[in-house]
């Protein structure tokens, strides 16, 4: 309400893209989002995953995915490979039980290197430390406005929490790290 403007928000595994003139908006712990646009046609998106990347194809909790698929979805709308601009947030260290795993870190290690690779210009980041944050991106413009949030904050602890539960069963299950 505060921007007068359409909001779409951005949960753990997913992505968004528009062309219209609004907002996208995620929360994110040691996720990391990509804000991508088009800087010419003011085509963009944001996705927010999980994990860099995995065996496990067509999952948007892995970054490799979700990196392809925004992108893809960009060009099909109309976007022009070369004029691709990003924005990068996340990857907080938001629990101490995750921090061995540098969850956070590889995740943003691997958007950094994802980007380079696919020569795509990173104008912004705010990568690591050890706080969540609420992105909220505005493609059009290419605008984006982060807050730093209260590690305390129960919705962010609580959804880093069942990440955490995840990744556990998910190691347990495979009988080695993702």
């Amino acid at each position: 309400r505060h921007f007068h403007c359409m909001t779409a928000r951005v949960m753990p595994g997913e992505y968004y893209w528009t062309s219209r003139d609004m907002a996208i908006v995620t929360v994110l712990g040691s996720c990391v989002s990509a804000c991508i646009r088009d800087r010419e046609s003011g085509i963009g998106g944001m996705n927010h995953f999980m994990l860099p990347s995995s065996d496990e194809s067509g999952s948007m909790r892995y970054g490799a995915h979700a990196m392809d698929v925004l992108i893809a979805q960009l060009l099909k709308a109309g976007a022009v490979r070369s004029n691709l601009e990003a924005k990068v947030f996340g990857g907080g260290r938001v629990l101490t039980g995750l921090n061995a795993l540098n969850v956070g870190e590889r995740n943003a290690e691997f958007v950094l290197d994802y980007l380079a690779a696919g020569r795509i210009r990173v104008l912004a980041q705010d990568l690591n430390e050890s706080h969540p944050r609420k992105v909220m991106f505005f493609p059009h413009s290419g605008r984006v406005l982060v807050r730093k949030l209260d590690r305390s904050a129960d919705a962010v602890l609580a959804g880093e929490n069942q990440y955490a539960a995840l990744l556990s069963a998910a190691w347990r299950g495979r009988g080695s790290r993702p």
